[in-house]
């Protein structure tokens, strides 16, 4: 068996009518990319799709920067002149356009969790911008050249900033001030990366190295060696195992305590624009005059990640025992002595463009289907629904095996319609129990494909009788005599045996006949027709179970990696009730997992479950209402009540902002308990309990 390829070149197309400035991933999916051209406009793309999906214009110079919102639900370009526009891709409308800057633009960041935006310019300045209120809310001065690149850190505490000048600066923003300057480097700083969990900084430059900073005492770590390329990009793995340097034909892989390359990989990318990972593959895109080129890695075959991992333990995380503190990322309260208004000198400098510049600003949709399956928001709180989460294959391999089995499930069953969607009969107490076969990511395959591969609905397939070779009186009688009654329960039975004895139609047959004439009816029925009724019912509800257990593995597999928030929006995308109560089980049993971001996602959910007709889901969702008011109703309350801060305070205006999206869908799940607290039973004391808490809201 021929060897499988490490990397290979996915596509190359024609994006921009002119030469391709800049080009950006969306480091959440991986798999959308937004670029800028010389012809001022600014193109999104789904990764692996040759067509444009959506073309943003309205800039009067060249786009020299852009970059995605960190749940790519927004884009940000900057121009040569200095101006910044803000586009919401799910409304496919322009936010904002600022000015301020007196040179392109060269860099720009969102905030990780606030309405805010960060710029670097070649005039040597770094604005804060608050995108709400179309203004800069501070510019920081220090560097002596242009600003290559800029990143806030995973708190959103600080900026990080690489300059022409070859200085790294640290900055704080609640304080204003410049924290640190990192001065080790002999060339111009072309990227900075923070680590997605442990105060370290890296930044790689045109003197060929990538140096580590611990941010505790701003000291070097360490450095990697001379390389023959200058590095252009650089990438922590989402687990900080290792870090990703892109450079000029070449990929390698590094760690830093103690510094050491794990793996080079030769790729005919050019110089490598963005990178980004998704499902064990990295994605890294670059542009060459009008062109844009995208390369797939497999990191199933490179280290630390391969096969054959190093036997001293290397592929492991070298820099745990390090002892350095990590990012605090539940967003803790922060106090700034800097008052709300905006300085003189940038009230001067940055006023906002005026409304006729963002008529003129206009969002194209190329690409009705892409744009719906990748920015249109399925509901309210589901932003945009998960990318397609199934690997790229090398151009000349017809199965891409890989022991990522999430992405096998996704392919061998991509074709498969849409399941139907039914009641799933579970313990109310009791989180969902994963079968062993789910646990080990195997799907379960219908016995018989070509009959599940266009199943019916489950009622009209469990009880629609067999045509019968009769008369039509026959036929009347027959349906008549085989109707079950309300409480009647289809038999559960295994997959059928040709071997097993004692087994015949009339065992599936009506038990009571009202006469003779009947039973002699029935008897015309043929077997065949019986067996195929049968199955037909049997393969549509496999389905339904199949498909299921195929959205449970999916969530569970993001769940596991440890990011809680996207598996739950990835369930909520789902738009299987099933499935989100098997979630919010999990949720119950574990009431630590919950948190305010998770509250305002799931009340709508709540909300829908607690009309649902099965009681079952109604009692889970309830159990969920009392855990959110016990531990969040007086956070809510104190929230709604505070007086507003005076300062620049991001993460109480977030808190303060969730808080108030839980209030107002609180209140309208309030107005359906209300109606039913009178219900009789189990369920009328439920609603009678959160009724009272409820009150706790007042």
């Amino acid at each position: 068996m021929a060897q499988k390829k490490r990397a290979w070149k996915l596509q190359e197309f024609v994006a921009h009518a002119a030469n391709v400035n800049c080009l950006a991933m969306g480091h959440k999916s991986g798999r959308v990319m937004v670029t800028g051209g010389e012809d001022r406009k600014v193109n999104l793309w789904a990764v692996g799709k040759p067509n444009c999906i959506m073309s943003l214009t309205g800039h009067t110079t060249p786009v020299e920067s852009v970059r995605f919102g960190h749940a790519e639900e927004m884009v940000v370009a900057g121009s040569l002149s200095g101006a910044l526009k803000v586009w919401d891709l799910e409304q496919a409308k322009i936010m904002r356009t600022l000015t301020g800057h007196k040179s392109s633009i060269r860099s720009l960041d969102f905030h990780p969790y606030g309405d805010y935006a960060a710029s670097g310019s070649l005039d040597c300045n770094i604005k804060l911008w608050d995108i709400r209120r179309k203004g800069c809310i501070y510019t920081y001065k220090s560097h002596t050249n242009g600003i290559n690149c800029l990143r806030f850190s995973p708190d959103g505490r600080w900026i990080a900033s690489a300059g022409e000048d070859g200085l790294v600066k640290l900055w704080d923003l609640t304080a204003g001030k410049l924290l640190a300057d990192l001065k080790l480097h002999t060339g111009p700083v072309n990227v900075v990366e923070f680590h997605p969990n442990e105060l370290l900084l890296a930044s790689g430059s045109s003197d060929k190295t990538i140096k580590f900073w611990d941010l505790e005492n701003f000291n070097n770590v360490s450095s990697t060696e001379g390389d023959s390329v200058p590095v252009r990009s650089i990438y922590f793995h989402s687990d900080g195992t290792c870090l990703f340097s892109g450079g000029n034909n070449i990929l390698k892989v590094y760690s830093w305590e103690p510094s050491q390359c794990y793996d080079t990989v030769p790729l005919a990318w050019g110089e490598v624009s963005d990178i980004a990972i998704a499902q064990n593959q990295l994605i890294g895109a670059s542009t060459h005059q009008t062109n844009v080129c995208v390369y797939v890695v497999d990191l199933q075959r490179v280290q630390p990640f391969g096969k054959v991992p190093h036997e001293d333990g290397n592929c492991q995380s070298s820099h745990s025992s390090s002892g350095r503190r990590s990012f605090i990322t539940e967003r803790p309260p922060t106090q700034c002595s800097r008052q709300a208004s905006v300085p003189k000198e940038d009230q001067n400098e940055t006023t906002s463009s005026s409304p006729d510049d963002d008529r003129e600003s206009l969002a194209d949709i190329k690409n009705p289907a892409d744009y719906n399956e990748i920015f249109r928001p399925k509901s309210t709180l589901s932003h945009s629904p998960p990318r397609n989460v199934e690997p790229f294959l090398p151009p000349d391999e017809g199965m891409y095996s890989s022991s990522n089995n999430i992405s096998k499930l996704s392919r061998c069953t991509s074709n498969e319609p849409e399941p139907v969607r039914g009641p799933v009969t579970k313990s109310q107490n009791n989180p969902p129990q994963i079968s062993k076969q789910a646990a080990n990511h195997q799907p379960a395959s219908p016995t018989n494909s070509q009959q599940a591969s266009k199943p019916p609905a489950v009622q009209k397939a469990l009880h629609k009788p067999p045509k019968p070779q009769n008369t039509p009186q026959a036929t009347k009688t027959y349906v008549e005599s085989s109707k079950p009654s309300a409480v009647q329960k289809p038999p559960m039975r295994g997959p059928s045996n040709p071997e097993t004895p004692d087994v015949s139609a009339n065992d599936f047959l009506p038990k009571h006949i009202g006469s003779g004439d009947d039973r002699k009816r029935l008897q015309n029925v043929s077997e065949a027709d019986i067996l195929s009724s049968l199955t037909k019912g049997h393969s549509a509800m496999l389905t339904v179970m199949s498909g299921r257990s195929r959205n449970i593995q999916i969530v569970r597999a993001m769940w596991t990696s440890g990011n809680t928030k996207t598996a739950i929006d990835s369930a909520i995308s789902m738009n299987d009730p099933a499935v989100m109560v098997d979630v919010l089980n999990i949720l119950n049993s574990k009431q630590a997992l919950w948190n305010l971001d998770i509250c305002s996602i799931l009340l709508s959910q709540l909300g829908d479950l607690l009309n649902s007709k099965y009681e079952s889901y109604v009692l889970t969702s309830c159990s969920s209402l009392k855990i959110l008011l016990k531990t969040f109703g007086p956070v809510i309350k104190s929230n709604m009540e505070s007086v507003p801060s005076i300062g620049v305070d991001i993460s109480r205006e977030e808190r303060a902002k969730k808080c108030n999206m839980c209030y107002i869908q609180l209140g309208a799940i309030r107005e359906t308990v209300a109606k039913r607290h009178s219900v009789p039973g189990k369920l009328g004391n439920v609603y009678r309990e959160l009724n009272l808490l409820m009150q706790t809201l007042d």
